[in-house]
């Protein structure tokens, strides 16, 4: 029993065994990967050679080709090279022949032939080589005259094109201009309209008065309505004679419509006599500030600055020519003007 039981213990265990034969069996399956892979290797190495070696023949093969093509292209250039050559050969011992036959007649007459044989030989060469060059002359002016015209037609295009802008351009300002002057036109009526209604009114307020007057689109005050004698300050007479002034201005701003550019121009004026002592040395400083002093006053009546001007003008625009001491007055004045800005 013992060894029976010995002999079944010895049977069962048989793995030690397998396993040894499963790793024999992988070290063999290793082996010959390896040798494949290595085998692979060589393989490709050896392809990869015989395809650039392949590849080297090819480009022999062609460079080979072409220059076959080329010497065939060069041998056909060659044989027509000989037979414009053995034309020529045969034409000249052809002439040959006939200068022969020619000298046969006399020695004298075959050199003359030959000499006028030459000449026309070195003629002919010059013809060519004076035809070739006006060909090329003639060629480049051609050239040179298409170029030229293809400029004139650019110029005359341009030309067209800016003439017809410019007929354009002068169709719309001559529109514009009538238009302006239309424009300009009503604003002068309009604003004459005005100044006849402003004067007007001056003249119904202030009464009619020999120093106050309308002498053309001017309204004229007397300079001893408004200030004393070589002054420049307004008299209390002037001042209610300007608030009356000053009233009818603030109405007309009132009425004219605010797109009619107008100012009330204040122009001094004084006669030709002299300052001598006072204030003010000229008569151009007296009639600025007498001017300047009426606008002033206006302005403290509420009449809007930009509506006034104020300008002196001296004894260098007389009304009146006459030397007495009537015409010297009518000269010294403060002239009111409403006109455009």
């Amino acid at each position: 029993m013992a060894l029976s039981r010995s002999r079944r213990y010895e049977a069962v265990n048989y793995w030690p065994g397998f396993v040894d034969a499963l790793s024999t069996m992988l070290l063999v399956i290793i082996f010959l990967l390896s040798v494949f892979m290595l085998a692979q290797f060589f393989l490709s190495q050896e392809v990869s050679g015989k395809d650039e070696a392949l590849a080297r023949l090819n480009r022999q093969i062609e460079e080979l080709t072409n220059l076959l093509a080329l010497e065939r292209s060069q041998k056909g250039a060659d044989e027509t090279r000989i037979s414009v050559l053995s034309a020529t050969l045969d034409s000249a011992e052809r002439e040959q022949q006939r200068l022969r036959d020619a000298a046969s007649q006399g020695a004298v007459d075959a050199d003359a032939a030959s000499g006028k044989a030459s000449a026309a030989a070195q003629a002919l060469d010059q013809q060519k080589q004076i035809s070739a060059q006006a060909l090329a002359q003639v060629d480049v002016l051609n050239q040179q005259i298409a170029a030229l015209r293809r400029q004139l037609a650019a110029i005359e295009d341009a030309l067209a094109a800016s003439e017809a802008a410019n007929k354009e351009s002068q169709s719309k300002i001559s529109d514009l201009g009538q238009r302006l002057n239309v424009a300009l036109a009503q604003k002068v009526q309009e604003l004459n309209r005005y100044r006849s209604d402003f004067f007007g009114r001056l003249r119904q307020i202030l009464g009619a008065r020999p120093d106050i007057r309308v002498v053309g689109d001017r309204f004229v005050f007397e300079s001893s309505v408004l200030f004393d004698v070589g002054k420049a300050d307004i008299s209390p007479a002037g001042k209610q004679s300007l608030d009356t002034l000053a009233s009818a201005v603030l109405d007309l701003e009132r009425e004219i419509p605010p797109d009619l550019p107008w100012i009330l121009r204040v122009d001094g004026h004084t006669d030709n006599r002299p300052i001598s002592g006072g204030q003010y040395k000229s008569n151009w400083e007296l009639s600025a500030a007498r001017a300047v002093a009426v606008v002033q006053y206006l302005i403290s009546k509420g009449v809007e600055p930009d509506r006034l001007a104020a300008a002196g003008f001296g004894e260098f625009q007389p009304i009146d020519q006459g030397t007495d001491e009537e015409s010297l007055a009518r000269n010294r004045r403060i002239e009111l003007k409403l006109t455009e800005r």
